[in-house]
C-alpha cells in the first residue's frame, strides 16, 4: 500500500515545489492538493467538520498552478487533486490543463474529483447546488471524450459542444485515473459509471470493512472487476493499526494530511508519517 500526503497549498505555507521535493526524498508515493477558488464572505453552508471555517480554505494557490510547480520540481512522486471541484470549472479548459500537466509530468497525474459542499461558492460559478452531481457527471464524460477522440463532441443538459480539436492528449491512456471523493450513500454508484476508484474520508468515523464490503457488492452488480477499483483514504489516521486494516482490505493508498504551515512545522510531521513507508 502506498503512503501519500495532502496539504492545503496556501500563500503562507511551505511552497508546493519545496513540499513535493521533500516528500519525494522521503519516499512518499503522491502529493494531493485540494482547491477552493474563493470563499464567499457571507454564506449559508455550514462547514462540514463543524465550527469556524479554517482560513486555508480561502488562501489556496490555484490548484493546477501549484501542481505544476510540484511536478516540475520532482521526478517520481505522483501529483493529484484531492479534490478538484469540476462543478466550478469549464470542462474544455480543464481537460486541456490536465492533459498538459499529465504530459509535462511524465504521466504522474491522478484526478480526484467531488461535488463540493459550499452552495454559495458553486453558485458564484453558475452551478446550482441541487444539480451539481448531474453537472459533474456531464463535465467528466465530456472531458473523457476530449482526451480520447481526435474530433470530440458532447451534447448534454449542461455541456454542449460540436466537434473540436484539442491537444495534447494525456500521456496516460485512455485518461489519468479518475477517483470519486466522498462518503455519500450514492458516491460510489456514480464512480462506477465514469470513474476508476473512490476516495473515502478517513477522518470521519466510518467502518472500513463495512464500507468496502458494500462497495464490492455494488462493483459486482455493476459488473466491474473489484481488483481494478482504486481506493485512496483521504485524511487517514497515522496509526499502524489503521494502516494494517486498510492494507488488509486492499486500499491502494493512505493519504496523511499535513497542516498549511511553514517548513519548520511541516517537515517534522512529514518525518513522522514517513515511518509508515515500506522501503
Amino acid at each position: 500500500m502506498h503512503i501519500a500526503a495532502g496539504m492545503f497549498a496556501t500563500d503562507y505555507a511551505i511552497r508546493p515545489d519545496d513540499l513535493a521535493r521533500e516528500l519525494e526524498q522521503r519516499g512518499f508515493e503522491s502529493l494531493w492538493l485540494p482547491e477552493h477558488t474563493h470563499i464567499p464572505a457571507s454564506r449559508r453552508s455550514p462547514y462540514p467538520a463543524g465550527g469556524d471555517l479554517p482560513k486555508e480554505y480561502w488562501h489556496t494557490h490555484d490548484l493546477f498552478v501549484a501542481l505544476t510547480a510540484a511536478a516540475m520540481a520532482t521526478k517520481k512522486i505522483r501529483i493529484a487533486t484531492g479534490i478538484c471541484l469540476i462543478i466550478e470549472r469549464d470542462p474544455i479548459t480543464t481537460a486541456k490543463e490536465i492533459a498538459s500537466l499529465d504530459v509535462l509530468s511524465g504521466g504522474r497525474f491522478v484526478f480526484g474529483i467531488g461535488g463540493g459542499w459550499n452552495a454559495e461558492e458553486m453558485e458564484n460559478h453558475g452551478t446550482n447546488f441541487k444539480t451539481r452531481w448531474r453537472v459533474l457527471r456531464e463535465r467528466i464524460l465530456a472531458m473523457k471524450e476530449i482526451w480520447t477522440k481526435e474530433e470530440a463532441e458532447f451534447h448534454g443538459e449542461f455541456v454542449n459542444f460540436d466537434k473540436i480539436w484539442s491537444y495534447p492528449k494525456p500521456l496516460q491512456k485512455p485518461n489519468p485515473p479518475i477517483l470519486m471523493g466522498g462518503d455519500g450513500p450514492t458516491t460510489s454508484d456514480r464512480g462506477f459509471e465514469f470513474c476508476d476508484g473512490w476516495i473515502p474520508l478517513g477522518y470521519r468515523p466510518i467502518n472500513m470493512a463495512e464500507k468496502l464490503a458494500g462497495l464490492k457488492q455494488k462493483a459486482d452488480k455493476a459488473k466491474r472487476d473489484w481488483k481494478t477499483i482504486s481506493i485512496s483514504v483521504f485524511g487517514a489516521k497515522p496509526e499502524q493499526a489503521t494502516i494494517d486494516e486498510y492494507e488488509k482490505f486492499g486500499v491502494e493508498r493512505a493519504i496523511f494530511m499535513l497542516p498549511a504551515a511553514p517548513r519548520d512545522t511541516v517537515l517534522p510531521l512529514m518525518d513522522q508519517y514517513a515511518r509508515f513507508i515500506k522501503k
